[in-house]
């Protein structure tokens, strides 16, 4: 499943819109105002399925990802000097990519490839491709990259 996640230019919280190879909105991206981040996921029939939430107080950003109401994982932002790094608490996934975070690919812990990530550089706002080889974890693909995205925000 491809999916294209790009952030709405005019919009006071983060907003984004998702869409699939045939540019039919997937999923909607709402920011809330909370301390810290809080994204709203909403399907294409506007149904809530999960959020990203922002741990404040935190010495490194971290992120609480749940599906509904269910806390099913956490991605929190690694201590490193020069290559950024992020620790998944979900699936046994980890994050492997280059250096300035534009291109990565999320993976079992078996090695095998759970989607690919890239960023797409000739936009006015923050634009990804994602390539999620199982749909059933699309959502929680999208959270990991909205956890970077956010973290990403809190540096420029």
């Amino acid at each position: 499943m491809k999916l294209l996640f790009k952030q709405r230019i005019f919009s006071w919280f983060d907003s984004y819109d998702i869409y699939n190879e045939f540019g039919d909105t997937v999923f909607t991206v709402k920011g809330e105002l909370s301390w810290g981040k809080l994204l709203n996921i909403y399907d294409a029939s506007g149904k809530y399925v999960g959020s990203l939430k922002q741990k404040v107080f935190r010495f490194l950003p971290t992120f609480e990802m749940y599906l509904g109401d269910r806390l099913v994982g956490t991605i929190q932002k690694e201590f490193t000097f020069f290559r950024p790094s992020f620790h998944i608490d979900c699936n046994g996934w980890y994050i492997s990519g280059n250096w300035v975070e534009w291109d990565y690919m999320i993976a079992s812990p078996s090695g095998e490839g759970v989607a690919v990530v890239s960023k797409e550089i000739f936009n006015w706002t923050d634009t990804y491709s994602i390539d999620v080889r199982d749909p059933a974890n699309a959502v929680a693909v999208l959270m990991i990259v909205l956890a970077i995205d956010a973290e990403k925000d809190t540096r420029d």
